[in-house]
Formats: structure tokens, C-alpha cells, sequence
């Protein structure tokens, strides 16, 4: 894997190496070779109108601590990281589609955009992709439900998030459904006990939970997504050693889940943070490092 700055990235990108990139993707994409990519996965900002922050804390057991657990033990908490970005845009169609635009260009005729955002922004989107695309190359509108999160008692509480799904040509895009993992029948009386034990293709709502506060692959990144539900993405619509693209690559999953299904990827991301984060991840320690103290020293 390369890891490089978009100032000393040359004008055309050649794609003989898995890439990270810091740099803001609108200078970054048309250095990326036209017709290239079997897949494009844009993670956005939500445009939530906050920031977004995620803290890492550390606790020690202390008579005199912060916090109150089990049994009535009383703990110390210390930050050992606090990653942040600014989810906020007052022209959000106007930020996003110049660069779907070249999304587009980048995908192989085969390949397969996925657009992932949630209900502030997902119906402008759709209506934004129908011009930009074509409705004929609308694929799909995936919802992500998960259950976690606090529950408003005045609404429905929001527990889903929307993934857009097109394609650059509907006559030759490619999705191998054999390649995706599949789910347990909701009702396995119903069925052959054969097909109760192969379980079922995935419809177009995924449960699955969000990355576990505990987990092994939580990396501490706000909004990170979960590797489960970027892999099917990359499983279907993706071939052996065909290359991916994240350009708001935050943490890293893209890469990560290429890296596990042998996929080549190009990441980019303009927050220092998040390089560090997605360098450590993808296993080069020294550029991690050296950006954790850019960060500190600023």
C-alpha cells in the first residue's frame, strides 16, 4: 500500500499499488484513471448540522473516580483519543454531485456506484442520481436497520440508514450473488431443511447491529460503518483483484474489507485523523504515527 499527500500525488494516479491519499477528493479524483473502478462506495458526511466526535476513554478502578460501576465501584476515566469532524454543508447537493459526477466517469462499465446516507438527504439524492445516471441505471435502495442509539418518544425513532445503488450500464454491470453471505430464514419451518441450513440471499433491508462499542474492529472513528455491511457491497459487486474506490474514507473499512476479499482499493480522505487511523488499521504504522503528531502539534 502507498500512503501519500494529493500535493505530491503526480497528475495521473496509476493504479500499481493499493492507495490511501490525504488530500480533499475534488483534487484527488480527476487524477484517478477513467472507467477503472468496479465499484465506488461514497460514505458522505450526513449533513446532520452537528459535529461529529467520537472520544476513546481508558478506566481504572479508583476510590475517588468519575464514574459509578457494577456493585457500586467507583472508576477514573482518562481520554486517550478524541476524533472529530464537521458534518454540516449549506449547499448539500451542490458539495456532493460534482463529485459523483466524476464517480461515475471513474466506473468500469461493469461497475457499480453505492451511495450511503440517511433520511435528511437520501430522497434529494435519489432524484439527483436519476438525472445524473438515469433511471434505468437505478439498481437499488438498500436500508441498513440496526437497533441501537437513544428513542425519541414525540417520533418513530430513526434506525436505518439509506444506500443508493447504480449502475454505470444495466445491460453489463456485474453482481454475483454466490458471492454474498447469507442470512437465516425468518421462518425455517417453512422451508426444505436443506435450504434452512444454506439459509437465504440477503433482500434489499440488511439487520445488521452498528460496530461494537467492544468489538475488534472498532477503531474509534465517529461514524465508522461496520465491516459486514460494506462487505456485501464489495462481494457483489466487485471481481477478484478488481479495484474499489472510497473517497471519504474515514476509518478505513473499504480498505480493510478489500485487503480480506482480494480486491485492490483507492482510499482518500481529507482529515488527517482519519489517515492516521486507516494507516494503523491497514497495518503501516509509520505513516499512522507520523500523523498522529502532525495532529498534536497543531
Amino acid at each position: 500500500m502507498r500512503v501519500l499527500h494529493v500535493r505530491d500525488a503526480p497528475a495521473i494516479l496509476a493504479l500499481d499499488d493499493d492507495l490511501l491519499i490525504e488530500g480533499d477528493n475534488a483534487q484527488v479524483l480527476p487524477r484517478l484513471p477513467e472507467g477503472a473502478f468496479d465499484m465506488v462506495y461514497v460514505d458522505p458526511p450526513f449533513n446532520t448540522g452537528k459535529a461529529q466526535r467520537r472520544q476513546t476513554l481508558a478506566t481504572v478502578a479508583s476510590g475517588d473516580g468519575d464514574r459509578t460501576g457494577f456493585g457500586g465501584r467507583r472508576y477514573r476515566s482518562r481520554l486517550l483519543r478524541s476524533l472529530a469532524y464537521d458534518d454540516s454543508f449549506g449547499d448539500y447537493l451542490g458539495f456532493l454531485m460534482p463529485r459523483l459526477s466524476r464517480a461515475r466517469q471513474l466506473l468500469a462499465a461493469h461497475g457499480t456506484l453505492y451511495l450511503h446516507v440517511d433520511y435528511r438527504e437520501a430522497h434529494y439524492c435519489k432524484l439527483a442520481l436519476d438525472e445524473l445516471f438515469g433511471r434505468e441505471c437505478f439498481l437499488n435502495e438498500i436500508v441498513w436497520a440496526y437497533d441501537y442509539g437513544g428513542r425519541s418518544r414525540r417520533r418513530w425513532p430513526a434506525k436505518h440508514d439509506t444506500i443508493l445503488v447504480y449502475v454505470r450500464d444495466p445491460e453489463r454491470h456485474h453482481f454475483d450473488s454466490a458471492e454474498v453471505d447469507r442470512e437465516p430464514y425468518m421462518a425455517p419451518g417453512l422451508v426444505t431443511a436443506e435450504k434452512a441450513a444454506r439459509g437465504k440471499l440477503p433482500t434489499d433491508v440488511w439487520w445488521h447491529t452498528i460496530v461494537p462499542t467492544s468489538g475488534a474492529e472498532k477503531t474509534g472513528y465517529p461514524t465508522q460503518k461496520p465491516e459486514g455491511v460494506v462487505r456485501r457491497m464489495v462481494a457483489a459487486s466487485s471481481r477478484p483483484d478488481g479495484w474499489c474506490l472510497d473517497f471519504f474514507a474515514g476509518s478505513g473499512t473499504l480498505g480493510a474489507v478489500c485487503r480480506a476479499l482480494g480486491r485492490r482499493f483507492v482510499l482518500v480522505d481529507v482529515n488527517p485523523a482519519a489517515i492516521a487511523v486507516a494507516a494503523e488499521r491497514l497495518g503501516d504504522a509509520a505513516t499512522a504515527g507520523r500523523a498522529r503528531r502532525a495532529q498534536a502539534g497543531r
